[in-house]
């Protein structure tokens, strides 16, 4: 509808209603008017201040002038008084000529040309909006690009036909602008003339855009890389450093966790992980690998959760739950999983590797769909989407836990970003168990988040272990073998002596101290331990 003045505008509710004066036969149609009012300049906006006065504008006044519960976008936008665009305080502030309409159509337009897909958001909208607006939005400019675009999402994310004929004209575009976010190729929907590119379903699609930061990780092809760095080690000294990396991943993963499992659940952990990619993906193979995580369930209820979940602490008095991050609600998991499974068949080959896997993965622990055990398989699911697509070497495992475990400040906060906007939306009570119950529809929320954050944090994890950690270990196996072939011309011991005492040095600095060589090596002559310390000296001072 058309506004009335500016900064309001029309939308109608439309109510069916017997004609009592008919025969019962005749309906008439009813109209309500809801006057919408859109912000004008301000300095604060959701408590997120602003360095200038500044008009929101797209999402942020989409989301003020209906009064939507959703998680805010990461960047907000609006229109300031100078003429120069620039972002800063999670704001990006336009030009005055930039300024839309202050209407539904002129801010949706607004958020679709300059600020990407939010479909939480969009669809939000769309359910307080009702169809009849859109369908008038449509049949004033039914060519138009954004309008079409904006028919489809309706129709695509409500799963609701609009009552519009199918579109005769106008050239073919795009759902997503690939230059805002990342897209697959995609279909094409006559109905609309458009090309639906989006990167997944209405059941599991968050989205990422489009960085510098993304594009150069891209550009350094990676697995390339990984392939060339182990094309020149000899195949026996790859096996090892292979095996050395999975068991590292493993051990990491765990320790993120803050446990120490025993041996054997680790070697076991590893092995599952050493033949990521290699199963398909379903519920079925998350409870198996899921069985292997916990290992004793006697205490632990297995597959998905049928009661709330949260991660944080208890009020030590009251024990009320104290929530970092609340997970999906139990009734939505069946659907956001099999979301999940059908993002991973149909992005296979569509889209970067490291982006689907930082979708999937981050996806996944945020949804927390079982009692325990998320964790390491959210990281285990990067390694199936980074194994099955061929992104790196045959039989090498890039130690991803072991990177995030050195970067635990920056992972956490990676997580926290969408968590921290997440949790004012989501009305809970706290049960009697001291779980949180969720009050309202949260489902949106889990399959629909920008995932920008997560795909840059998983690219600098994977260029970490192709550049540096992959290149390291190889390099120390090498020099280990030297340092035993060394050993052998000084004194002949077996296999886990020569172990126990390459630990010993290496914890001492290349030196046996005066403990290990009165205990465990007092067999060693004076003329033996400096031999062995200057042949550590000769292979590691440069290490």
């Amino acid at each position: 509808m058309r506004p009335i003045f500016h900064g309001q505008v029309l939308f109608f509710t439309v109510l069916w209603q017997q004609d009592t004066k008919s025969t019962g036969r005749t309906g008439v149609f009813m109209a309500r008017k809801h006057q919408v009012q859109f912000s004008g300049p301000v300095t604060v906006f959701h408590e997120r201040t602003l360095s200038e006065r500044g008009t929101p504008a797209g999402y942020a006044a989409l989301l003020d002038a209906y009064e939507l519960k959703v998680p805010l976008p990461r960047t907000l936008s609006c229109t300031g008084e100078h003429h120069r665009v620039r972002e800063e305080g999670g704001w990006r502030i336009l030009t005055p000529r930039h300024t839309p309409p202050a209407t539904l159509e002129g801010h949706l337009t607004f958020a679709l040309k300059y600020e990407g897909l939010d479909l939480a958001v969009l669809k939000r909208i769309f359910q307080t909006v009702g169809a009849q607006s859109i369908e008038a939005m449509v049949k004033i400019t039914p060519t138009g690009t954004y309008a079409r675009r904006i028919w489809f999402l309706y129709e695509w994310l409500l799963g609701e036909r609009l009552n519009l004929p199918d579109a005769e004209a106008g050239a073919y575009t795009k759902v997503v602008d690939a230059d805002q976010q990342w897209a697959i190729k995609g279909t094409t929907s006559p109905r609309h003339r458009l090309w639906n590119n989006l990167p997944g379903t209405a059941a599991f699609c968050p989205m990422v855009f489009r960085t510098t930061k993304l594009d150069d990780y891209i550009q350094m092809d990676l697995a390339s890389r990984a392939q060339a760095a182990v094309a020149a080690v000899p195949r026996d000294l790859l096996a090892r450093t292979a095996a050395f990396l999975l068991l590292k991943d493993s051990k990491s993963s765990y320790a993120i966790e803050g446990e120490r499992p025993p041996q054997d659940r680790i070697q076991r952990w590893g092995r599952a992980i050493g033949e990521a990619g290699r199963h398909p993906l379903s519920l079925g193979e998350l409870l198996r690998l899921q069985m292997i995580v916990i290992g004793d369930a006697r205490f632990v209820k297995l597959g998905l959760r049928e009661e709330g979940g949260f991660i944080g602490e208890h009020d030590r008095e009251s024990r009320l739950p104290l929530p970092d991050h609340i997970g999906a609600r139990d009734e939505d998991l069946p659907a956001l999983v099999d979301g999940m499974m059908d993002f991973e068949r149909a992005t296979a080959g569509a889209i970067d590797a490291v982006i689907a896997a930082a979708i999937l993965a981050f996806g996944f622990v945020y949804v927390h769909p079982f009692v325990d055990g998320n964790g390491r398989l959210h990281r285990y699911l990067i390694h199936h989407v980074l194994a099955g697509r061929g992104f790196h070497p045959k039989g090498v495992v890039f130690p991803v836990s072991s990177a995030i475990l050195e970067n635990i400040e920056m992972y956490r906060a990676v997580l926290e970003d969408y968590s921290k906007r997440l949790l004012p939306v989501i009305e809970w009570r706290a049960t009697a168990e001291g779980n949180v119950q969720v009050q309202n529809d949260t489902g949106d929320f889990y399959r629909f988040f920008d995932a920008t954050p997560h795909a840059e944090f998983l690219y600098e994890c994977v260029r970490k272990t192709i550049e540096e950690d992959l290149p390291r270990e190889t390099e120390f196996l090498a020099r280990y073998d030297r340092f035993r072939t060394m050993v052998e011309t000084v004194v002949d011991m077996p296999q886990r002596t020569m172990d126990l005492l390459f630990r010993f040095m290496r914890q001492n600095n290349g030196s046996l101290s005066k403990r290990s060589r009165e205990r465990e090596f007092s067999k060693l002559t004076n003329e033996e331990v400096h031999a062995l310390e200057r042949a550590y000296a000769d292979i590691f001072e440069r290490e």
